[in-house]
């Protein structure tokens, strides 16, 4: 470090052997403990500008041959204010934080039929909240009266107390970190600056959502306490299973069960959708496990007018009991149809395969 060093490269160079020596990071370290206290009380003498100078024209002679123990130690809230001010509320010095918090956010589970997930819903629910009180505005005051500045604290919001070279701040146990006191509390909210109500909110679910969405209204969850912004409001969605129809995505699946007639001469059958029956054309000499593509018959797509596919696959149905006429023509059949029964690989192997 060079005598020409500004405040802000000591203070940053301060900082480094600060973090490096602190106590903290080195328990039961006693030349850490050592190294940090020297820095501290260097610290002292530099940042001070009068010593500084005595230290520029004498060295170390400016403290009496005693090192720079012969000053006083330094606070080190000073150093990391920057850093820790957060945590002693607005600076971490001279300021108390404010009585205004941030209200809790709220949640609200609502189920959902598959149908109403699809096309959208308004639903309402019913929700209870902590809301500002009207009276004082959620100040907790009584109408003209206000808040007076605590006498344990004057205001900061803290206290500080010495311990070894350190100066420590810890929230005033008078204000409980609030630098005032209310002497005149509103009557209505006892002070609270906020009232429990209960309300009936519409909520408007868009078409195409999944469970587990979740709805988020900003600004619409508790109060906050002495006046503070409202949380927000969530609301979490479960969706009801369909009877036949599966989701993924946007996109919905099912199984039709046709007969073997049916998929060796080809059909029509009807397939219910969302939007109302469909009429599919299943090809001659379709094979089992087929599974057609339906478009634009899914789920709306959130937010957009598109729209996921419906894929339907066909399933052989076969019949458990069989009339005389119906064996018998049967087996007319099989003894005109020639199929080898030769082992094929099966879907597991296939994808070994593949990934393998």
């Amino acid at each position: 470090m060079q005598r020409t060093c500004t405040e802000v490269e000591l203070k940053s160079a301060y900082r480094k052997l600060a973090m490096q020596f602190h106590p903290d990071r080195n328990p039961g370290n006693a030349v850490a403990e050592e190294k940090f206290k020297e820095a501290s009380e260097a610290y002292a003498v530099l940042s001070d500008a009068n010593k500084r100078a005595s230290y520029d024209r004498f060295g170390h002679a400016a403290t009496n041959g005693a090192g720079f123990g012969g000053f006083e130690s330094v606070d080190i809230n000073d150093i990391f204010g920057d850093l820790f001010g957060d945590l002693f509320g607005a600076g971490g010095r001279g300021r108390g934080r404010s009585r205004a918090q941030r209200g809790n956010d709220l949640r609200e589970d609502l189920t959902l039929t598959f149908e109403e997930a699809v096309f959208g819903v308004k639903k309402q629910v019913k929700i209870r909240r902590f809301e500002a009180c009207e009276t004082c505005d959620g100040k907790g005051v009584a109408p003209g009266k206000s808040a007076t500045v605590c006498s344990g604290c004057q205001g900061r919001g803290q206290v500080r107390f010495q311990q070894g070279f350190f100066s420590v701040a810890r929230t005033c146990p008078q204000c409980a970190g609030a630098g005032q006191i209310i002497t005149d509390p509103c009557a209505k909210c006892r002070g609270e600056g906020r009232l429990l109500h209960e309300r009936t909110m519409d909520v408007q679910v868009p078409a195409g959502v999944e469970d587990g969405t979740r709805i988020r209204y900003s600004d619409q969850g508790e109060s906050g306490p002495n006046g503070g912004p409202a949380g927000d409001f969530y609301i979490v969605l479960h969706v009801k299973e369909h009877q036949f129809f599966e989701r993924e995505g946007n996109d919905l699946y099912c199984a039709i069960p046709v007969s073997f007639p049916q998929l060796a001469l080809g059909t029509e059958i009807m397939v219910p959708t969302m939007y109302g029956d469909h009429k599919l054309k299943v090809p001659d000499g379709s094979q089992p496990g087929t599974r057609f593509r339906i478009k634009n018959k899914g789920v709306p797509v959130l937010n957009s007018s598109q729209k996921g596919d419906l894929y339907v696959e066909v399933r052989v149905q076969t019949p458990s009991k069989l009339t005389k006429r119906q064996r018998e023509l049967l087996e007319e059949l099989s003894s005109l149809t020639s199929i080898e029964n030769k082992p094929q690989k099966n879907l597991f192997n296939k994808v070994k395969d593949i990934f393998g």
